[in-house]
């Protein structure tokens, strides 16, 4: 078989993607809001949700099937709620008092990385924006989700077909190579980077304008004052949905050790196992095989799985196993995103030296990303957000299921997450339909008040 040709290939696909943009770009708004709202239908269908969770589970061997079920239903749910009310034809913003109008425009052909951790979740979010904000989108899909991504696809290509839109405007590339997804980049007008930090290096220098996530590695502080139960069953939950697969999942708890023991009893109760020292060694081992790289064997697999590999008998029905950690830093690989529902558990004294763990697990993996907290201290709460280098810190909730938007939160759905420069991207929010525009500022004149030196300088004159 003849090599294919990687940049003729990828020239033929964002020439597709660009002649069907052009077409949409001249739709009203009226038309890409029903057209928005017609992919997402299709896409919460019960026979379409079970469909893809079942494929996107038999191909990848990743995560189970019920979360990625939750995940679509949710997440399309949240993002057309987000979206619904926004305009992205025309003007979409005035202000009367300075003389400036907005108009929104789209980008042009937009090529997104997609992980193999949400091949399912990822093209949906970003094809209902994409359609929304009239850009065309090309999904560069991961080698071992290529299937899952492409099923996704082909659902929202037939609803654009129904609705006498150009399918083109939604493109999966097919049989994924290094190159293409090199070329994808290049040629793009605009990248969405979802994944690892060797992806969002690799899109930053593509030369074309990029949005880059940074690498998940969320810490969850549980201080004197939680609830403990609560506060137990808001770990489950993040831990172990879709086993972790998600970037905003627990991977450490920092917990006072004025309720430590007793925090460990409920977590046990809520299906955790507490692994001994040697047990701990053994699993270490099996994780970092070459004491570096993580297994992919374990990643995003049950607890009792994980517990084979590792030659450790761990109970069965068990959600998540603890390892108890205090070191931070390459020489302690616990501290790190695990990807996993192995979670590291870590004990304080005074609340000081738990913001310094969170920053220095942070400085080791996942600077920007996120931290938690389970507490009813309003000081400890803000203590924590001002002095933690994190663009989100989740207060009394799970935390995997609410950075991306939740129905009790206020953040917006998305399956990207920007992590500041910290996290060596270059937004610090959640990436929604505002970051697929472009926007043309109209000014006219207006009678503008020139302020006084009193007014600009205040009390440093008389200094």
């Amino acid at each position: 078989m003849e090599k294919r040709n990687d940049k003729e290939y990828v020239a033929g696909l964002i020439a597709r993607a660009r002649k069907a943009q052009e077409i949409v770009g001249g739709y009203s708004q009226e038309q890409v809001d029903k057209l928005s709202r017609a992919v997402g239908w299709a896409l919460v269908q019960t026979d379409t949700v079970t469909k893809i969770a079942a494929f996107c589970q038999e191909e990848t061997r990743m995560g189970n099937y019920e979360s990625k079920q939750n995940k679509l239903y949710k997440k399309v749910r949240g993002v057309l709620s987000d979206i619904n009310p926004q305009k992205t034809v025309g003007v979409v913003e005035e202000d009367p008092e300075t003389g400036i109008r907005r108009i929104a425009k789209p980008v042009g052909v937009i090529g997104s990385l997609i992980p193999t951790t949400q091949p399912e979740l990822c093209p949906a979010t970003q094809g209902i924006l994409a359609v929304k904000s009239r850009n065309a989108i090309v999904f560069s899909p991961h080698p071992r989700s290529q299937r899952t991504t492409y099923l996704v696809t082909e659902i929202m290509r037939e609803v654009l077909k129904k609705y006498g839109a150009p399918e083109d405007l939604l493109i999966c590339a097919e049989h994924p190579t290094m190159d293409m997804s090199r070329e994808i980049m290049e040629q793009s007008d605009l990248v969405i980077a979802t994944g690892g930090a060797g992806m969002v290096k690799a899109a930053y220098s593509s030369g074309t304008p990029a949005y880059g996530v940074g690498v998940g590695n969320a810490v969850v502080v549980i201080d004197e004052t939680a609830d403990l139960k609560q506060a137990a069953a808001n770990v489950r939950i993040s831990k172990t949905f879709d086993y972790a697969s998600g970037c905003s999942c627990d991977n450490s708890i920092v917990v006072s050790s004025k309720i430590y023991d007793e925090f460990i009893e409920c977590l046990k109760a809520e299906g955790a196992y507490l692994t001994t020292a040697e047990e701990k060694d053994k699993l270490e081992k099996a994780m970092w095989p070459d004491g570096h790289m993580l297994n992919r064997d374990i990643v995003t697999q049950p607890a009792e799985r994980i517990g084979e590999i590792a030659g450790i008998d761990v109970p069965e029905g068990t959600q998540m196993i603890l390892v108890e950690e205090s070191g931070r830093g390459r020489e302690f690989l616990f501290s790190g995103e695990k990807l996993s529902v192995v979670l590291a558990v870590y004990r304080y004294g005074e609340f000081d030296e738990a913001v310094r763990i969170v920053n220095e697990i942070h400085a080791y993996q996942g600077a920007g990303h996120s931290c938690g907290i389970q507490s009813n201290d309003e000081e400890h709460i803000l203590k924590l957000a001002l002095e933690t280098k994190t663009t989100r810190v989740m207060v009394r909730q799970p935390q995997s299921v609410g950075n991306s938007g939740d129905w009790n939160n206020g953040m917006p759905f998305t399956g990207s997450l920007g992590c500041g420069t910290w996290g060596g991207n270059i937004v610090s929010e959640n990436i929604t339909l505002k970051h697929f525009l472009n926007n043309t500022w109209l000014s006219v004149p207006i009678k503008g008040v020139i302020p006084s030196d009193e007014e600009l300088f205040g009390d440093v004159m008389n200094e």
